[in-house]
């Protein structure tokens, strides 16, 4: 059986003749996030998935660093000045996997390290067609990987996962391979197994059939990791040869896995059950070919998306898509606004009229681009699985649907259910129609969620977030996008509960809690803490008063 870490054997979809048609163009194609606890080195991992792409010429290192370059896929100065990511971005970019003659075309959409932005990761992972999971090597599984794993399972999206900095002191290769079986119930697959210890990464050992060791990979460090590390290949013989009682503890480790079953399998992979694991040091771009070589082999193909009302939206059917990220500000100089809709069927144009199914109004597309980082350029043709910018698309918000001939729309993505909640406004009286327009250009995007009530009036609107740095950023874009400064007053709730206009009256005259509109039209009752909330429950179990659904549970 072929190996599918072997690059030079695989029978990836990309290995076929040069595509022609709807079908082929599909094949070709490989839509990914990757999720990981902040300081994991996701976007460290993204530059490097470009670097080797040849889509740059030098990585630019982790941010936040004197000296040192913000990686492209970070362009807001808060992410830049943090060293981290606070929005997510799309890349899009060719890749010819060892072996083949066509390219792969990769859409990577890159996501919120933090987990105040976990509403954000949530929009992305429903427009993905497979996850890479980034995992420290020090601190393995935490809190943010396993919440987001929950939802990659939910939603049915398989898992490649990543041990990162193996070039830094850490845990032992089966230990964390343990926990990841323990912990989340997904049986780790390693193709490739680190020669060295955590901190002493010298190569990786190609896994075969029944954990045989095929192939060594010897990496060769270059300056602060800017470049793509040379790779030297040797035979099992000359590995041992070289590198004495680490390769043949690996090759030990090697055959040990395959005796409890840890081997791959492509069907449980894409089943959810099992993923394949990668050591590597993104840092040092040691197993970043390794790990595209992988996608391409291994991860899914766009596929039927299902709609409403339950019925399969088949890659060949007329176009549909449907956005799943609103973002302003990516472009200082123009201060445009972009719309991401990942494409789900059909053959996209630039300039067609497609409708957008909420309003059931037309849409022209003469604007469409493709993203790489901050930088832009104008799409003609798309297909099933690529991510397009559309220009000022005032009327989308994530969760809208485009489509032409058969209607179709998607499921609407839920809203996470917010714990901080602050009053908002604008220092100077003079600014406030600016300040009006920045307020429902954020609701839009859905960087938070907007609250009004007759009490407070459009002046002071409540912002509702999952996470404070959320009005952070807020206030950051008020400033630099619409010249605002703002004052920021936080309110004593921290939970929210959906009502309606029948219960209103009754919840307002309780102490601890208020009630108002969301722009959806969502009525919202915000409690004091959880005790008023279980006082008012038991007084009062006539009102209505329901969870919001928290979705990345």
């Amino acid at each position: 059986m072929t190996e599918p870490g072997d690059a030079r054997e695989s029978e990836a979809t990309a290995t076929a003749p040069t595509p022609r048609g709807l079908p082929a163009e599909v094949a070709r194609r490989r839509t990914f996030a990757v999720i990981s606890h902040p300081d994991a080195g996701k976007s460290t991992l993204t530059e490097a998935l470009a670097l080797h792409a040849r889509m740059i010429s030098e990585a630019g290192a982790i941010h936040g660093k004197a000296g040192r370059k913000s990686t492209v896929s970070d362009w807001m100065e808060m992410e830049k000045a943090r060293g981290i990511s606070v929005s997510s971005t799309a890349l899009q970019f060719n890749y010819r996997a060892a072996g083949s003659d066509v390219d792969s075309v990769i859409n990577l959409v890159d996501t919120p390290g933090h987990s105040d932005f976990s509403e954000d990761t949530y929009r992305v992972l429903t427009a993905v067609d497979a996850a890479v999971m980034l995992i420290d090597a020090a601190k393995g599984l935490e809190p943010q990987t396993l919440k987001l794993f929950q939802v990659c399972r939910h939603r049915g999206i398989p898992v490649i996962t990543v041990i990162n900095k193996w070039d830094r002191p850490g845990q032992a290769p089966l230990e964390l391979l343990d926990e990841i079986s323990e912990r989340i119930g997904l049986t780790p697959t390693p193709l490739f197994l680190p020669v060295g210890i955590a901190g002493d990464f010298r190569g990786l050992l190609r896994r075969g059939p029944e954990g045989v060791a095929e192939e060594y990979i010897h990496f060769t460090r270059t300056a602060g990791g800017a470049t793509i590390a040379p790779e030297e290949s040797l035979t099992p013989e000359q590995a041992e040869a070289r590198e004495g009682e680490a390769w043949v503890t690996a090759a030990e480790e090697s055959e040990l896995l395959s005796a409890t079953g840890q081997d791959h399998d492509q069907e449980l992979f894409l089943a959810g059950q099992t993923s394949p694991v990668i050591y590597a040091s993104a840092m040092l771009n040691f197993g970043v070919r390794q790990l595209l070589e992988t996608l391409v082999a291994l991860a899914p193909a766009p596929g039927a998306r299902v709609d409403v009302a339950g019925r399969p939206r088949e890659t060949g059917d007329p176009f549909s898509a449907v956005v799943f990220k609103v973002q302003a500000g990516m472009d200082t100089a123009h201060r445009d606004r972009l719309a991401f809709m990942r494409i789900v069927s059909g053959e996209f144009e630039r300039g067609m009229v497609v409708t957008h199914a909420q309003t059931g109004r037309p849409f022209a597309t003469k604007y469409a681009l493709t993203v790489f980082g901050r930088e832009r350029s104008t799409v003609d043709t798309a297909y099933p699985g690529d991510v397009v910018g559309l220009v000022n698309a005032t009327a989308l918000a994530p969760g809208h649907t485009l489509f032409v001939d058969r209607k179709v729309e998607f499921p609407p993505i839920p809203s996470f259910a917010p714990e901080h909640f602050a009053t908002l406004r604008a220092q100077s009286a003079g600014k406030y129609k600016q300040f009006r327009k920045a307020i429902d250009q954020l609701d839009s995007e859905g960087v938070v969620q907007v609250l009004r009530n007759d009490a407070r009036g459009d002046a002071s609107p409540v912002l509702a977030a999952v996470g404070p740095m959320q009005f952070e950023v807020v206030t950051a874009r008020m400033q630099a996008e619409f010249n605002v400064e703002t004052q920021l007053d936080f309110l004593p709730y921290t939970l929210a509960r959906r009502t309606d206009a029948e219960s209103a009256p009754e919840l307002d005259r309780q102490r601890g809690v208020e009630v108002f509109t969301r722009t959806d039209g969502a009525v919202l009752a915000l409690f004091s803490d959880k005790w008023r909330l279980q006082y008012i429950e038991k007084e009062h179990p006539d009102l209505t008063l329901e969870p919001l659904v928290a979705t990345a549970d």
